[in-house]
């Protein structure tokens, strides 16, 4: 398996992004799910030029982008929202997006369980046969329950990819399950024929390596779905304001280009914006734990 790594948790122009990840072994990128900020014609290109890939997106479900809200209206908006994602990732050449259903950050349901899956359903169902037609797979992505209180485990992921289609999948990320799954292990089992994507950071949410999880067992894992995609790396680290912050340097003062979505993203993750140094010291360690075991 390849390594991957997303783009959304440090604010700078996409250049420096590849510039940092090429040397250090990473082979593809899991572009930031922000279609109006790119044009892919420059994305290509600079693709091309560090020799890196796009594997994918994830969609990011903030405000009301909501698969299963209440209005109709929201409902068709975070439909189309995901429709222009998966658009991004074809004219990169990408593989797959990750879907998460509900907003991150909304914790209370709005409506009865049926409906809200009715819903999801139908707007999953809509984005799937848009996803069909332009060659990307869909991957349903569980979240802990601090950040939804909808689709938390991979059963739930795996039922919802059920009654979307044949071809819909799942894509888990480890440090979600090691706060809702009673055993990750059964679960990446249990997905794996459907397993289309897979996120890594340790369980404190650092680099992989920098926490107590046990990667090799978790690749291994990994592995033996069948599973041939890269892993992607998704670190969000926490940021540690108290005089026993083991990174004194860790926090950007002053983030240039990092949006107002984007500052709140990472601040819903218990993370803020990360200095250079603090981020390249993440990414070369999590290359550092994981590619030995690829």
């Amino acid at each position: 398996m390849p390594l991957a790594i997303h783009n959304w948790m440090r604010a700078e122009p996409l250049e420096a992004t590849l510039a940092r990840i090429k040397p250090l072994g990473y082979d593809y990128l899991e572009i930031q799910g922000t279609p109006a900020d790119y044009d892919t014609r420059e994305v290509r290109a600079l693709l091309k030029k560090y020799d890196i890939r796009c594997w994918g997106s994830v969609t990011l479900m903030l405000g009301k982008r909501n698969l299963l809200a209440a209005d109709a209206g929201e409902r068709a908006a975070s439909v189309q929202y995901v429709k222009d994602v998966i658009t991004l990732v074809k004219e990169l050449d990408g593989t797959m997006v990750s879907v998460v259903p509900g907003t991150v950050g909304k914790i209370m349901p709005g409506a009865r369980p049926e409906e809200e899956w009715d819903w999801a359903v139908a707007s999953m169902q809509a984005c799937y046969e848009f996803a069909q037609a332009a060659g990307i797979q869909l991957g349903i992505e569980p979240i802990n329950r601090f950040e939804t209180y909808f689709v938390n485990r991979g059963e739930q992921a795996y039922a919802l990819a059920e009654a979307t289609g044949p071809d819909c999948g799942v894509c888990l990320d480890i440090f979600h399950m090691n706060l809702e799954e009673p055993d990750y292990y059964t679960t990446i089992a249990h997905c794996g024929d459907r397993l289309v994507g897979f996120h890594v950071a340790d369980n404190n949410r650092m680099a992989p390596g920098m926490g107590h999880l046990d990667w090799p067992r978790i690749v291994e894992a990994v592995k033996n779905t069948g599973f041939t995609g890269p892993l992607s790396v998704e670190f969000a680290a926490p940021v540690d304001r108290t005089p026993a912050n083991p990174y004194p340097n860790s926090v950007d003062a002053d983030p240039q280009g990092l949006t107002e979505e984007a500052r709140k993203f990472l601040e819903d993750h218990g993370s803020s914006a990360l200095t250079e140094e603090f981020y390249t010291m993440l990414t070369r360690k999590s290359a550092e734990t994981l590619l030995p075991l690829l």
